[in-house]
């Protein structure tokens, strides 16, 4: 009984006793979103700047011509996708900053470290796939949540080319798997 006393108390007033603490609004919850949008934006705007710099690494120590071909048409890629972002900020009137991005620095870090410590060859092309897949998931989960927060803040246009940016990510990580599982993979293995 007292249990249930104190439950209903607490569930009827605890905004209106003094404590403290006020709820939040709807409107300082969706400013809450709007920071936390623009905020990731401008850590995907670093992220990809950054990879813009980080890919032609990529593909000046790739073996496989499809490989190769597959960076270079993703660094372009990754070019209009920077345009893009500049087009989000503009839409939602916010300047375009790039805030460093500590997951993508890691990301770039690793495949550097996988490039130096494999020979040339297929091996070397396994873990450049490898370290490129990871930064295309990062880059999936990160385009699918700005997305979603876009289309949440009513941010439709900007919405829209959120999804076109996160709909390329998804197929160059698609084209990167048949890459590797065309013959990649193998060839890596035999080589070892």
């Amino acid at each position: 009984m007292e249990n249930r006393d104190f439950m209903q108390n607490t569930l009827s007033g605890a905004h209106n006793q003094g404590n403290g603490h006020s709820a939040k609004t709807k409107t300082d919850v969706a400013q809450g979103l709007r920071s936390l949008f623009v905020k990731e934006l401008k850590d995907i705007y670093w992220a990809e700047n950054a990879l813009i710099k980080a890919i032609p690494e990529m593909v000046k120590n790739a073996t496989s011509k499809e490989l190769v071909a597959a960076l270079t048409g993703h660094l372009e890629e990754t070019k209009a996708q920077v345009t893009r972002l500049e087009d989000v900020f503009s839409l939602i009137k916010e300047k375009a900053e790039a805030k460093k991005c500590e997951a993508m620095a890691g990301l770039v870090k690793e495949a550097e470290e996988i490039m130096k410590d494999t020979e040339k060859g297929m091996v070397r092309d396994a873990g450049i796939i490898l370290a490129a897949q990871k930064v295309e998931h990062y880059e999936i989960a990160t385009y699918g949540t700005l997305y979603s927060f876009a289309k949440t803040l009513g941010e439709d246009k900007a919405a829209e080319l959120l999804q076109k940016t996160l709909s390329e990510e998804v197929g160059a990580d698609v084209h990167l798997t048949e890459i590797a599982e065309a013959f990649i993979n193998v060839e890596a293995m035999e080589a070892a």
